[in-house]
């Protein structure tokens, strides 16, 4: 199995468009990368931390594991 993906095999790993990717280097938010050269290039174990992170288990979920939204008191 390849560590290093391409911006379009991170993409598709992470079902967003390239240019979502582009995005996230510009602004910030985004999983982290590598540039190689001229080549930007993602580590698939990064990647997928990445996504974990993410998880949700509500549209209330926030991430912070306590369960509540951030606007509950």
């Amino acid at each position: 199995m390849q560590e290093f993906l391409s911006q379009p095999e991170a993409a598709r790993l992470l079902a967003v468009g390239e240019r979502t990717l582009e995005k996230w280097r510009h602004v910030g938010g985004g999983p982290p990368y590598r540039q190689h050269g001229r080549r930007i290039v993602y580590h698939r174990g990064e990647l997928l931390t990445w996504s974990e992170s993410r998880r949700r288990t509500s549209t209330a979920d926030d991430g912070s594991g306590n369960g509540t939204s951030r606007g509950a008191a």
